[in-house]
């Protein structure tokens, strides 16, 4: 049977945040926890999403921490080991078992690396999409480097105080035009904008880039997940990156040792659907 292409939605209540999530699929499939990131929202997996449900997966998609209409969390905190502590209780809180896998894009993938490198996550097989384990992109050469220091110059510009906020519908605009060219990402940042729409959601979002700057601000909570924020996966894992990628260089990535899909940029699970769907599905199986 064809799943519905269009989710149900449920919270997960977790002890610092509120999660409101996508959801496809059997209620008693093994669990695929799909994780957005900047600048987007949880309906970045409206394709992969029901094809996952279609080959038996109870997949579910959250809109993660500060992400309307997930709530800010209580705590403040928008480390990385946050949003591997919010992956870990999504698990626990739907009842996954020892199959669960998690996919992860941008922000997404960067959790998902460091919960693939950590020992205690409950998640047997990782897929990281634009972003590649941290500590495997090392070695290049400095003019590849320098290019991606001038691609990512908005890591320091959503640094700096109350100017991201005010200009955000503007930078959201700008780097899905950048990093996707050619794309036609008008439903996207519709979503983004949306979610995003409250002042503590905007700080929010921008939070997670301020956090990096601030590692000794991570509640006492999450400092085991911390350990491997940066970490490489020791489970079963695959990372794909699109070959026209404009927010990291695709020679980083496949240096790091990405799958690179012909044609896509950034947000490669939208711009190439089909092929990225065939790619996961291969790989975690039914």
């Amino acid at each position: 049977m064809t799943p519905d292409p269009q989710p149900e939605t449920l919270e997960a209540r977790l002890p610092a945040v509120t999660l409101s999530c996508l959801a496809w699929g059997p209620a008693d499939g093994p669990l695929a926890v799909l994780l957005h990131g900047f600048p987007d929202t949880a309906w970045t997996w409206r394709h992969l999403g029901p094809l996952l449900a279609g080959h038996g997966w109870r997949v579910v998609a959250p809109h993660t921490r500060g992400y309307a209409p997930s709530g800010v969390p209580r705590d403040g905190d928008l480390h990385v080991a946050a949003l591997a502590a919010d992956a870990v209780g999504v698990h626990e809180v739907l009842g996954g078992d020892d199959r669960a896998v998690l996919v992860g894009h941008d922000w997404g993938a960067i959790t998902a690396n460091a919960l693939g490198a950590h020992p205690a996550s409950p998640y047997s097989r990782v897929v990281t999409m634009a972003v590649p384990p941290l500590r495997a992109m090392a070695g290049n050469g400095p003019v590849v480097l320098a290019r991606q220091a001038r691609m990512s110059w908005y890591t320091l510009f959503n640094q700096l105080p109350v100017l991201p906020e005010r200009t955000l519908e503007r930078l959201v605009r700008h780097l899905w035009a950048a990093w996707s060219p050619g794309y036609d990402a008008r439903e996207d940042v519709a979503h983004v904008l949306a979610s995003l729409r409250e002042p503590a959601h905007r700080s929010a979002a921008l939070g997670y880039y301020r956090a990096v700057a601030r590692p000794w601000r991570v509640e006492a909570a999450y400092r085991d997940w911390h350990r491997t924020w940066t970490g490489t996966p020791t489970v079963p894992a695959l990372a794909l990156h699109g070959a026209r990628d404009g927010c990291l260089d695709p020679r980083i990535a496949a240096r790091a040792g990405a799958v690179l899909v012909e044609g896509a940029g950034h947000f490669l699970q939208l711009e190439r659907p089909d092929e990225v769907g065939r790619l996961v599905v291969d790989f975690l199986g039914s």
